[in-house]
């Protein structure tokens, strides 16, 4: 027998061992009284058989790993991928290049006194230059004029005059 089956057996009989012994001998067991008794002890055996069997219970030796679908991820009709805008090809370098070259390394100081340039006095359009004009126009306020060339005049106008 199974262990924990022997264990139940073993209980109930000792329960009804200690049951069956009457308290008194006025208590005499009648019929009906030890078919309860039995339908109850049958009752937990086959209980303690069904928890042994589950307990038990054997997974088959090779079960195929499970198939996943891989998800496709497809971009949606709006996406339009970004444009990557060179600094040269900015409203801005279009207002600067149009300048003359003393008047472009003229902004260049004017830009670097001010302490937003720290590169050379060449009078050529660069990363440095860009970004101290792009600097310039945040601390005054003209952020908004860096999208359209006559604009972008204006701001090299008030560092030239």
């Amino acid at each position: 027998m199974l262990p924990a089956v022997k264990r139940t057996a073993l209980a109930t009989l000792t329960a009804l061992a200690i049951a069956a012994t009457p308290a008194a001998p006025a208590l005499a067991w009648g019929q009906s009284e030890q078919d309860v008794l039995k339908g109850v002890v049958g009752t937990l055996l086959v209980q303690g058989i069904i928890r042994e069997g589950k307990k038990y219970h054997r997974q088959p030796a090779y079960a195929p790993p499970p198939v996943y679908a891989q998800p496709v991820y497809a971009q949606p009709d709006y996406y339009q991928p970004r444009a990557t805008t060179s600094i040269y090809r900015t409203p801005v370098a279009r207002a600067f290049g149009s300048y003359s070259s003393s008047e472009r390394r003229l902004i260049q100081r004017r830009l670097s006194a001010f302490g937003y340039y720290r590169g050379g006095i060449d009078g050529s359009f660069g990363p440095g230059t860009y970004s101290a004009i792009v600097a310039y126009a945040d601390d005054e306020g003209m952020r908004g004029y860096l999208g359209s060339t006559s604009d972008a005049y204006g701001i090299f106008d008030s560092l030239i005059y």
